[in-house]
């Protein structure tokens, strides 16, 4: 059932304003802002880093060598698990994910001269454990798959990056065999596009489910001919996050609890997902606890990356250009333990990983040519990060 919500009341400051607050504190944190003491230099990247701590890390990337230099935290309050940026503006979104009460997106302001943040603004979503997030910007809408509610949410983006009203939400119902699949479980969304559907991946209803999306509203919506045409996905397997692929006519679903990369053509005329493979990403007599966490596709689409947190790798597979297939290049440790989310920077030659349990963000090197990936020995270490997100 679709809810529509009217526009959220939550004072909205501008941008500028929040410029200029950029050198105070953010937040009642007890970490320093190190930021003002490091000048950006020429071919460097922001990188900021959701984590289990309720506060907001930040980096700075060398996009020439790879090196990273520790900011500290930027922000603090939310559980913010996840972090996406702005494509176009110096706005940095994030979550959060407490699933005691209704969850929220907040704006940040990025300062890119010393990598600090100053809030904007905030928005409820309607569910509870905002977990992903997704910035569609040719609609200049954020969506939001909130977990313990198995819902997920649309928001409009303000001109000047600011989030505006709770559009819609829609919530599911749905569970599956596993202990952790009692009720439906939204675990991300992904924009077809053409514009015209949303695919939320379900980690307890076992489903992909397809939405109409409309641009110029923001608003979500569902009807008899997209449920119809949910993937029903085999029992327990627990989708997790999907991407399109870069020509639009394929989807590279990745399910959590079997840990599998599952491969489909879309048809963006009818909404539909035609099953064409299935691999599973653990390695062979593999006997641990399987668990998929992350998935993406290098900036020209030839490559797939995985994340296999049941090992502690990454998993890289090449794309058939004809028929959407992976076929497996290459396994390599994630640096670190329990890895949970991963990022590629805008120059597509660096591959972030967080690693939680290790409490390490670590600097893979992506060959563009033949997309293997090599530990470049640099990393940080940052207290339970678990997403990853660049500002340039």
């Amino acid at each position: 059932m679709t809810r529509l919500f009217q526009k959220n009341r939550v004072a909205r400051r501008a941008l500028t304003a929040a410029g200029a607050a950029l050198t105070l504190s953010v937040g009642s944190f007890a970490a320093p802002l190190m930021a003002a003491a490091l000048a950006p230099a020429p071919h460097t990247e922001l990188v900021y880093v959701g984590t289990l701590q309720k506060q907001i890390g930040a980096l700075r990337l060398d996009t020439s060598s790879g090196a990273l230099t520790a900011i500290g935290p930027v922000a603090s309050g939310p559980k913010s698990t996840w972090v996406s940026a702005s494509p176009t503006l110096p706005v940095l979104y994030a979550v959060d994910d407490d699933s005691t009460k209704e969850g929220s997106i907040t704006a940040y302001a990025v300062d890119r001269d010393n990598g600090s943040l100053g809030k904007i603004n905030s928005v409820l979503t309607g569910g509870r454990g905002t977990t992903f997030l997704r910035v569609d910007p040719r609609s200049a809408t954020v969506f939001g798959a909130n977990y313990n509610s198995g819902s997920v949410s649309s928001v409009a983006i303000n001109p000047d990056g600011s989030v505006g009203a709770l559009v819609s939400t829609i919530e599911e119902t749905g569970s599956g065999p596993n202990r952790r699949q009692a009720s439906a479980h939204a675990h991300a969304v992904a924009i077809d596009p053409s514009g015209r559907y949303a695919l939320v991946p379900d980690l307890g209803a076992d489903r992909v489910f397809v939405y109409r999306f409309d641009r110029a509203t923001h608003a979500l919506a569902q009807d008899d001919t997209t449920r119809a045409h949910s993937y029903v996905a085999p029992p327990g397997s627990g989708p997790r996050h999907l991407e399109f692929g870069a020509n639009g006519q394929f989807v590279y679903l990745l399910t959590e609890l079997s840990a599998e990369v599952i491969v489909f053509r879309w048809d963006a005329a009818q909404g539909t997902l035609t099953q064409v493979q299935s691999l599973p990403i653990s390695s062979d007599g593999f006997a641990g606890v399987k668990s998929g966490a992350e998935i993406a596709l290098s900036h020209d689409g030839r490559f797939v990356y995985v994340e296999n947190r049941g090992e502690n790798s990454l998993v890289v597979y090449r794309v058939n250009p004809h028929t959407g297939e992976l076929s497996l290049l290459q396994r390599v440790s994630s640096g670190g333990e329990k890895p949970w989310g991963f990022g590629i920077d805008a120059t597509g030659k660096w591959l972030l990983v967080a690693n939680q349990r290790s409490g390490k963000v670590t600097v893979f090197g992506i060959d563009t040519e033949s997309g293997t990936l090599s530990d470049t020995g640099q990393a940080a270490e940052l207290a339970d990060p678990t997403s990853i997100a660049f500002v340039q």
